[in-house]
Order: C-alpha cells, then structure tokens, then sequence
C-alpha cells in the first residue's frame, strides 16, 4: 500500500541503478541523451550517500507509481546533491530542456518529495503565466489523489491530504504535517509575505525584468534549507533572467560554448534600472549586492544541441530532447524540422538561442547609432544620463505579443535638446493592470494622449474598452488602416537618419534587430505572425512616435463675424457657448518647446 510505503521512506542513503544501466539502446530506435550536455560537474562521486536524487527517484516509483525517465533521474541525482555537512550544494538550479520532454513531471515528484519526505514548509509555484504554475500543481495534487488502488481498500496517499483550495487565483494543498503547496504568478508581488523553502519558477526565459525574480527568491533569504529551481527552454535577447545566470555558469565551467567571449557574464547582471521598468527600485532592492549569483552554488544542466549543427543532425535531437524515444518520436520532430520556420525550430526543439541582432528591418548600424550610451558610474554600474531623459508630457502606445503574453507600453516625448525619444516603460503579463497602471497618480499628469492598434490585433479589444470607459480620462487616438502603414514607415525614416533617440532596452533591442516586414500596397507594417522575435515592442515604439510627431488635434472653430458684420438675429456673442476642444484636445509640440 502506498500510504505504508511511505512511513519507509528515509531522505538518507538509498540504493538507485546508475542512469546508465537503465538508458534504452534498442536497435533501430533513436534515443535522448540521458546526461545533459552542459552541466555543472559534481564535486564528488555522486552515490545515494552524496546526492538526495536517489531517494526522490525512489519515492517516485513506489509511492507515486511514477517510473521516471532517464534524464529525469541524471537530473534529479545533479541537482541534489549534498555537501560533506549534509546540506544542498546548490541554492539555484537552471534546468535547460527544450520544451514537451517532461519538466512539469519533475516539479511534481520533486515537490511532493520535499513536503512530505524532507518536511520542507511551502513550495511555491510560479510561472509567467499564472494558468501554466495551476496546471503543474493540479498534477501534483492528482498524484495524491489518484494514488489508491482500485482493487484494494485502500485510499492511498489522500490521507495525507488536510485541505485542498481551487479557488483561482489562490490555489493551494495543504497536508497533514502542516507543509503547504502554493501557486503565483510570476510578478513583483509574487511571493511577498511568504517566506518559501522550495522556489519553482517555470519558463524563466519569459522573465524580461528582473522584478519578479527579486520578488520571488527573495522568500528563501530567512530559510536555513531552501532551493530556488528555475525550468526552462531556451530563450533570446530579452531574456535577461535566464541569459544571466546561463552565462554565469557557462563561465564558471570554462565558457565550453563560447558564449561569454564577446561579453563579460557580469555585465548581464541587473542593475538598478533592470528591477522594474516601472519606476525605482524599491528599499528591498536597493542592496544590489544580493541580487548577484554566487557561482559556487549555481547549478546549471543544459540539454541542447550543440552550437552551429546542421537542424537535421539527428545527434543534435537527441542532446535537446531527452525523451526522445520515450515520449517523443522521432517522426514527429522531423515534420517539425521540415515545417517549423528555422528559428522556431532552433529555439523550441533544439533548445539554442536566438542571440544578437539578426537580419531586421533597419539599415545596418541605424539602431545601434541612435541609441543612448548609459553613464558607468564609479562602482561599473551603469545609469541613464540627465540629458537622455524625457522631460515634460508624453504620449503613450500599448501593444501586446502575437502570443498574448506580454503588453507593452511605449512613452514617446521630447528630450531637453528637443530631440524626440521613445522609452518602453513596463512589460507586463496580461492586460488587467493597463488602467490602473496608467491613471496612476505618479504618471497621469504626464500622459496626454494614448493609442494601439484598433483593429485585429491582441491589444484591439483593451482599447475599445478604455475608449469606451467614462471612468478613463485620457484620450485615445484609434491607431488602423494607412494609420499603420504611416507610423512603421515614419519609425524607418527616424531610425535611418537617426533622429529619434532610444535606450538599452533589450525586448525593444531584439525586436528592431529581428523584425520581419509584411507589405500592404505601398507600405508596411511589422509582421507579427512570422518574426523570429516578438515585435510588440517595436509597434509600441511606432505607434508612440507616430502619436507624437504625426497626429494633431483638428484646429479650433473660426470665431465668429465682429458685431457690426452680423447678419445673425441673435446676440452674437462669442461666449454664448463654452468651447472646450481647445483644451480637451491634444497637439504634438514639434518644436520641442518645453521639453
């Protein structure tokens, strides 16, 4: 019974088959790599006296009655492994994996372990999308469900279970010893007023700020046990979380990819414009010491292909997708390889990253020469200097991923030389927080006028609303048709002849460098659908620019005939009736006065 079998269970030494006895080698089948190609190397021989693995493979197959796969063992056996004293040698693990090969299997088993065998107090689930932590901690709770056998009397491990809540939003299961299993999205809020043992955090190459990262891990500072495991496929330029402590611990293992050549790993690390780009950082965040990795106990297992192979080697499948055999078929990746665009492939199957700036939509070089240089302090932090500051009014543009995911929004304004400028201010997941966020009191004074695509794109419906709302003061702008045409074409020009200013944005950077064109008649707009990377950014970028340099307010009424010319038979005073277009109206200064 597996409600007995558990009370057997001893987070000590147990006895495991090396993953290598139990790799398949079936002719004629192709199988995954069980040992990821780049990894952190163990400090010693790795044996159920030195690793924490061997009894979570244990308690997968005999309480949980899940047989795990080889890689899923090699991973587990890595990552916890103990120091001398009997303590995790890693704080942080980054597991590289490409995507369908059974990550979510693996924080399953792995949590469950924790709270029930190691007793550690909250396990905390977090993904950027709040659905996808819900549906790995859903799999949990229905292995302890589910795990009675049917032809016996027997419940279980659902006797261990005090209280399960599905409320959306705050999911949560609670056993009996008190250690609770909780759900977050992956924002600066996350995890505040918790203090958690285990941190997982999915698809980290989704983090484009630092600030839910900060938010989150900052939950196990008070704990003498925790682990902060983050999963995820391989990311691009924007993924300034995962490229971080991806090339920190390439660096500390001697760089085998090359990916450190070009840039040191620490000039990657946040700085203080890099928590939020919303504002300043915040008290807790102001001690920018913590926020760097120790590479002593950073665990990196990276399973991808290797750098440069052909999309068709065969070999390089197997590196990136370890289930491959298991689980995946090999016919099946190799319709992808023949259908999916190149870059698709290469980020989603073969786990590589799309780095750098590729073939975009700007003359060579035009970006890259209008974009601020930060100040480097004293200390090698970087900021923004004075004079690359928007100053005075804004205009706003909102713009969300093909994807859904992110919401974009772009500020576009002069700077004190008269110099236009445009700044993606925050990215966010959803769209729920856009009214609120910009009727805030500490930026609605600035805001003169806000647009987005009106039609038949994600952002569309949000921009009716707010149209729509009485409750939302600030003008909208519909953004369609030529419209369209007119600001990717007006963002070109700027661009080219280096007349608008930028900063160091990384989604803004990749997405200038990546973007593909679609034409419509004689122009065209950023191709959403087909880029390598998403373009959101860049349209926020367009439509903010076009707001501020093409779009004005219809002139005011002429004011009526003097007295004496009057052929009216009313009193025609000018004041008869209040015209307030005036003032409610809005007209772009392209002049730059009083910026």
């Amino acid at each position: 019974m597996a409600a007995a079998a558990l009370a057997e269970i001893d987070p000590g030494p147990l006895y495991w088959d090396t993953v290598a006895e139990t790799q398949p080698t079936g002719k004629g089948k192709r199988y995954g790599k069980a040992e990821p190609r780049i990894c952190t190397p163990p400090l010693r021989p790795l044996t159920p006296e030195s690793s924490w693995g061997y009894s979570v493979i244990e308690f997968a197959r005999d309480i949980l009655g899940v047989e795990l796969m080889p890689w899923q063992r090699a991973l587990l056996i890595r990552m916890l492994e103990l120091l001398p004293d009997g303590g995790l040698r890693f704080a942080t693990v980054v597991v590289l994996v490409a995507r369908q090969n059974g990550k979510s299997t693996v924080s399953q088993v792995l949590a469950l372990w924790f709270m029930m065998v190691a007793g550690w107090p909250l396990v905390l689930g977090t993904a950027q999308d709040l659905e996808t932590a819900e549906e790995v901690w859903e799999g949990a709770v229905d292995l302890l469900l589910d795990s009675g056998d049917e032809d016996e009397d027997d419940e279980g491990l659902a006797d261990y279970v005090e209280k399960v809540i599905k409320v959306n939003g705050k999911k949560s299961l609670v056993l009996t010893n008190k250690t609770r299993y909780k759900v977050k999205a992956a924002n600066r809020r996350a995890g505040r007023g918790f203090s958690g043992n285990l941190i997982m955090l999915d698809e980290l190459r989704e983090h484009q700020n630092w600030a839910a990262w900060g938010a989150i891990t900052k939950t196990t500072q008070a704990q003498l046990f925790s682990l902060v495991l983050a999963l995820s496929n391989a990311g691009d330029a924007t993924s300034v979380v995962l490229r971080y402590l991806r090339m920190m611990a390439h660096k500390a293992i001697g760089d085998p990819d090359g990916i450190c050549a070009d840039e040191d790993a620490e000039t990657a690390a946040p700085t203080p414009h890099d928590f939020d780009l919303d504002g300043e950082p915040t008290e807790e965040e102001q001690d920018f010491a913590e926020w760097e990795q120790e590479m002593d106990t950073l665990g990196l297992f990276e399973w991808s292909a290797p750098p440069e192979c052909d999309k068709w080697d065969r070999d390089g499948w197997a590196h990136a997708n370890p289930a491959l055999g298991h689980r995946i078929q090999e016919r099946k990746v190799a319709s992808d390889c023949a259908t999916d665009p190149e870059h698709v492939f290469r980020v989603e199957v073969l786990c590589q990253w799309i780095d750098g700036v590729l073939d975009g939509p700007f003359p060579p070089g035009a970006w890259e020469k209008g974009q601020n240089q930060p100040l480097e302090m004293v200390d090698g932090s970087k900021t923004i200097r004075d004079e690359d500051k928007i100053v005075g009014p804004v205009v706003a543009c909102i713009d969300r991923s093909f994807d859904r995911g992110q919401t974009y929004v772009a500020f576009a304004g002069r700077r004190a030389d008269g110099k236009p400028q445009v700044e993606i201010v925050v990215a966010r997941y959803g769209t729920d927080w856009i009214k609120d966020w910009l009727m805030d009191g500490r930026r609605r004074h600035r805001i003169t006028a806000v647009t987005g695509q009106a039609k038949g794109a994600p952002i569309s419906p949000l921009l009716k609303e707010l149209a729509d709302d009485p409750t939302f003061t600030i003008e909208v702008v519909e953004w369609s048709g030529g419209d369209l045409m007119a600001a990717c074409g007006l963002t070109f020009d700027q661009v080219k002849d280096q007349t608008v200013r930028h900063n160091p944005q990384p989604p803004l950077d990749i997405a200038a460098g990546s973007a593909l064109k679609k034409t419509l008649g004689d122009g065209f707009v950023f191709d959403r659908k087909n880029s390598p990377a998403d373009v959101a950014p860049l349209m926020a970028f367009a439509g903010a620019l076009w707001l501020l340099l093409l779009r004005r307010a219809p002139p005011p009424p002429a004011p009526p005939p003097p007295a004496a010319l009057s052929t009216g038979g009313g009193s025609g005073s000018p004041h008869d009736e209040d015209d307030d277009a005036g003032a409610a109206g809005w007209t772009s200064d392209l002049n730059g006065i009083g910026f």
